[in-house]
């Protein structure tokens, strides 16, 4: 599996992917000039010459190499809101209290705000279904940190990412249910179709400008405010092992948590070893093996960005004492790397394996339950 920027001729598997995500998956809409637009945009971005966090947005494709298939696919945006508004709900409590009567009584309510104007945003995290496979979904949710490490300048300080919220397989949203009712007459597919094209002009005209009293909303409502889709709990649990927490942001439309961490805070980017690359002969790697016979897991990149490229491998030896890392030919070859080039590897595994720095290994990295695979988080 390799990971690489988007180019053109992966349109047909984007429009795919955009179809397959559902209602609710903002990042795609399944409009075929909207994902032409798109890969452009992220084509540009890749290119250019960014300083600072600006409109950029750098989307990647996990690629199997063999068959040539697109499998999944990641972003990041280096700076959300200028274009457009980022509107979120931020859920805090307001008190009602007479001393005089002896009456107090606190209540939850939703404030609209713009909170996040700024901020760069991991999102459009998608693994097709039928391509599950080990690793898959952490190579598509950690390669965006190794993107961000190298590049920093790039990115702002803070950084966000929306998850998805609960909806069904049917594109109903138990909490935009209850704004559709009262609000806004329009079904949840349509709205997050009409947001993910950058159609938000509705916002400001429609959604209630006033702190919405959760306690009013029905139940169901009320049931899912921060609470994520099932099938994004994984990506989730990956998120907050990074460092990022929720601080009571919500999504507008299916009341989703939004999670946040601070750049340089981030678990894989903290530890993130830019290192030179030794090129060796294939099968003659110094590694030494774990006790069961399997090798320490990495997820390396070079260092480029027009020419990105990432992936995970056991078949790689770090030499802390001279900051290299030896990497079998076919492996340098697919990632673009020469002899003497500059890489950067996070490890993937818990256990500490000679090899490679105590500083990296000796870092737990906690598992998804049950080992499961991301299918589609931000």
């Amino acid at each position: 599996m390799i990971i690489r920027p988007i180019a053109h001729k992966d349109l047909p598997a984007l429009q795919a992917i955009a179809v397959e995500s559902g209602p609710g998956f903002t990042s795609l809409v399944d409009d075929r000039e909207f994902l032409v637009n798109k890969i452009q945009h992220s084509i540009d971005s890749f290119a250019s010459r960014a300083e600072q966090p600006g409109d950029e947005g750098y989307l990647f494709v996990l690629e199997d190499p063999e068959t040539g298939e697109v499998i999944g696919t990641t972003g990041i945006e280096a700076s959300v809101g200028l274009a457009s508004p980022l509107y979120h709900y931020h859920k805090s409590q307001v008190v009602h209290h007479s001393r005089e009567l002896g009456l107090f009584k606190r209540v939850d309510v939703l404030n609209m705000c713009n909170h996040y104007t700024g901020c760069s945003e991991i999102c459009t995290l998608f693994l097709r279904p039928q391509f599950r496979r080990p690793n898959a979904g952490k190579l598509l949710s950690k390669v965006r940190f190794l993107f961000m490490a190298q590049n920093a300048q790039r990115f702002a300080s803070t950084v966000i990412a929306e998850m998805r919220g609960v909806s069904s397989d049917d594109g109903v949203s138990p909490f935009w249910d209850w704004l559709r009712t009262n609000f806004v007459d329009l079904d949840f597919a349509t709205v997050t179709q009409l947001v993910g094209a950058g159609n938000n002009g509705f916002i400001a005209e429609l959604m209630p400008k006033y702190p919405l009293y959760t306690h009013l909303m029905s139940g169901d409502a009320q049931g899912v405010i921060g609470e994520v889709h099932e099938k994004t709990r994984p990506a989730l649990r990956m998120l907050e092992a990074e460092g990022f927490r929720h601080k009571g942001y919500v999504d507008l439309f299916d009341a989703g948590p939004t999670v946040e961490a601070e750049l340089e805070q981030i678990r894989s980017i903290a530890d993130s070893i830019e290192c030179t690359v030794q090129v060796i002969k294939d099968g003659t790697s110094a590694f030494k093996p774990k006790p069961d016979g399997a090798g320490q897991a990495i997820m390396v990149a070079n260092t480029e960005v027009e020419g990105f490229r990432a992936t995970v491998t056991d078949q790689a030896t770090y030499l802390a004492q001279h900051s290299l890392l030896q990497l079998p030919s076919s492996l340098a070859e697919s990632l673009g790397l020469r002899d003497g080039a500059s890489a950067r590897f996070i490890p993937m595994a818990t256990a500490k394996t000679s090899g490679l720095p105590e500083s990296a290994a000796a870092q737990p990295v906690p598992q998804p339950r049950q080992q499961q695979e991301l299918k589609y988080a931000l």
